[in-house]
């Protein structure tokens, strides 16, 4: 059977996590493909509010195989954390979470190195999630980091030794008074990993695919932080879009089918870096406060704004989506109005595309103005119960980008969910 692949659409906090529990039961392997624990996907189960930083969002339907793909970097504290999460739950995890070897591990002195690193910047600070994710993908990069299959080797502690030696050459004293505790929490976490099965991703994904198993890929963080493509240097450490599932996971791209893409019925973004229609007024202010806009990884209040049809089309681009997907609809009702941005206007007033931004001073977003509606829809069941103003923002939405809705979410619950197509 072919590969899915899911990746957000905007700036991560789309609500991923919900739509892979919700697509998990029709597959029957979830990898999660980059990223790490700067991740934070969150999943309500019967009023049971479940965040997964690491583990890949199908971790909570028993029958579902989920892998840590070769593209992550891994704290093994979280990891551990997380699975005593479960364990607890009665969720089973041995022989259902599985570790690719060639994932890289993030080691306590990566964490100080990216505290340090986001100091020295000053006011040119990104934004960091302070989780170590830049400096192990730097090391990964150098080819000096340290792979989750190194913890098999005899040399394991004199490989770890040698590069927190050369990350300590960074680190201030106040940072490395703290290394032993931290080191104490992670060699123990490291032993447990060791209980889990550590295998050849790519020959494990191969192997079932030719069984016509499902597979789904998941993504982290969103497509407008992407280190190539995003709002750079306001990005993550790594590629974010739907091709990096390939170099990601080892899978071949003719084995990809459909690319779900999702984003919310509004804009947020959590850090430094420019968001064209952001409202710092009592719109973002309100939307924060319906939306719950706080960081699931950072606990940060998310910057709020409009939907950004000119960002959406872009990321809609650079990943080749077929299955759009629409969620947090619910909280854009009871608001007088409801605005869209169309374009991005220059001071000549022509229109200039996603990326010039960057480039062009001054640019500024072209709205669309439409009607908000005052009926609760989180309770609804079918696409034709819905009031005419949501449908006129649908039917909006769906003209710009070209491209029908396949599903919409109204609410955090699994069964707060509409398929329109």
């Amino acid at each position: 059977m072919p590969v899915d692949v899911l990746v957000g659409l905007q700036w991560g906090d789309e609500g991923k996590g919900k739509i892979i529990d919700i697509l998990s039961p029709d597959y029957d392997v979830v990898a999660r493909f980059q990223g790490g624990p700067n991740a934070g996907h969150t999943l309500v189960i019967h009023d049971k509010k479940f965040v997964f930083h690491t583990l890949p969002s199908g971790v909570i339907r028993h029958e579902t195989v989920n892998v840590l793909g070769s593209g992550m970097v891994i704290d093994p504290i979280t990891f551990k954390k997380e699975i005593e999460t479960l364990e607890k739950e009665n969720i089973p995890t041995r022989g259902r979470i599985l570790i690719s070897r060639n994932a890289h591990l993030i080691l306590p002195t990566h964490r100080f190195l990216d505290a340090f690193y986001e100091e020295v910047k000053g006011d040119k600070k990104i934004g960091s999630t302070l989780k170590g994710i830049g400096p192990t993908y730097q090391d990964k990069i150098a080819r000096v980091g340290i792979r989750v299959g190194d913890i098999l080797k005899s040399s394991f502690v004199d490989q770890y030794e040698r590069l927190k030696v050369k990350h300590c050459a960074f680190i201030d004293e106040e940072r490395k008074s703290k290394i032993d505790a931290e080191e104490k929490l992670w060699m123990e976490a490291i032993d447990f990993m060791r209980e889990f099965d550590l295998i050849d991703a790519e020959e494990y994904l191969s192997k079932r695919y030719d069984e016509n198993a499902n597979i789904l890929a998941e993504g982290a963080q969103g497509t407008l932080l992407d280190i190539n493509y995003g709002t750079f240097p306001y990005v993550t450490s790594s590629s974010t879009i739907s091709s990096s599932a390939c170099t990601g996971l080892g899978i071949s791209p003719n084995k990809i089918r459909h690319i779900y893409g999702v984003f919310k019925a509004y804009t947020t973004r959590v850090g430094e870096g420019p968001f064209m229609t952001e409202q710092q007024n009592e719109i973002g202010e309100l939307l924060t406060e319906k939306g719950h806009e706080y960081g699931s990884t950072t606990g940060r209040e998310r910057r709020c704004g409009w939907l950004d049809l000119v960002a959406l089309k872009y990321a809609i681009m650079l990943n080749g989506v077929n299955k759009l997907i629409m969620t947090k609809s619910d909280v854009l009702t009871h608001l007088d109005d409801i605005e869209v941005c169309t374009a991005f206007m220059d001071d000549n007033n022509e229109q200039r595309n996603y990326t010039e931004q960057y480039y062009i001073d001054g640019l500024k977003p072209q709205y669309k103005k439409l009607k908000s509606w005052s009926k609760d829809i989180s309770k609804l069941k079918e696409y034709s119960e819905f009031p005419t103003e949501f449908n006129d923002y649908v039917d909006f939405i769906e003209g710009e980008l070209g491209q029908k809705l396949w599903m919409i979410s109204v609410g955090p619950e699994r069964s707060e969910t509409i398929m329109k197509s």
